[in-house]
């Protein structure tokens, strides 16, 4: 059954726009990290021009304030497709807000020499407000490592901002997303859902592209399972 088109904010519209463009959201057969089938797929790994990057900081800053409003003061990216996010993501939100934002992103492996440390950028202390950024929410492992790693550490992790919510299954019926925002008291916020994406794509084409009744029949079957 088809869905009814989604009521879409004009940031999620642009994000949209921006993953089918790319190629970055594509729907047909694929075979997943977790050994799963999936009718779609998304690889922000196809955003690699200076363009992408300012609309994708765009995007995320709408949604970081609808997650913490004003008060983060640190935008973390794990590494490594983190990193890029957390650089566009603090620009245009320092930019929304009129006032210094700040980035942050951690090493895959702790540095002993020179500046040493687990981390790149803004000091991680004296209580900063902390938003982690990161690219598809699916099983929620890489947000749940920054989470453990940014534990313990003098400041307060206001939020969770993802550009797509799978809104896969966590370890039981409720998502991962729920999961995350349960066991760390966290809200976690996404630009847009797969459902949203769905629903509109399955009402309106972007650059010609859109989901037939068939499209969306597979994808509510996979949603099910």
């Amino acid at each position: 059954m088809l869905r009814p088109m989604s009521t879409l904010h004009p940031h999620q519209i642009r994000f949209l726009e921006l993953l089918v463009r790319r190629e970055a959201l594509r729907f047909g057969d694929f075979t997943l990290k977790s050994g799963r089938r999936s009718p779609y797929f998304i690889n922000t790994g196809c955003f690699h021009s200076a363009d992408d990057l300012a609309v994708i900081g765009a995007c995320y800053a709408p949604a970081i304030q609808a997650v913490a409003g004003d008060a983060v003061d640190i935008v973390f990216g794990p590494a490594y497709k983190g990193i890029p996010l957390a650089l566009a993501a603090s620009q245009a939100y320092a930019q929304q807000l009129g006032r210094p934002v700040h980035w942050c992103f951690d090493r895959k492996e702790v540095k002993d020499h020179g500046d040493g440390g687990g981390f790149v950028g803004a000091p991680l202390a004296d209580g900063a407000s902390v938003v982690i950024v990161d690219d598809v929410l699916t099983a929620g492992t890489a947000v749940r490592e920054s989470l453990t790693k940014l534990a313990g550490l003098p400041i307060r992790v206001v939020g969770v901002v993802v550009s797509v919510d799978r809104q896969e299954r966590g370890q039981g019926q409720d998502s991962a997303a729920q999961e995350i925002a349960r066991e760390f008291a966290v809200p976690v916020q996404a630009i847009i859902t797969i459902d949203e994406a769905v629903a509109h794509l399955s009402s309106q084409a972007i650059d010609g592209r859109r989901l037939g009744p068939d499209d969306v029949a597979r994808i509510e079957a996979y949603r099910r399972t």
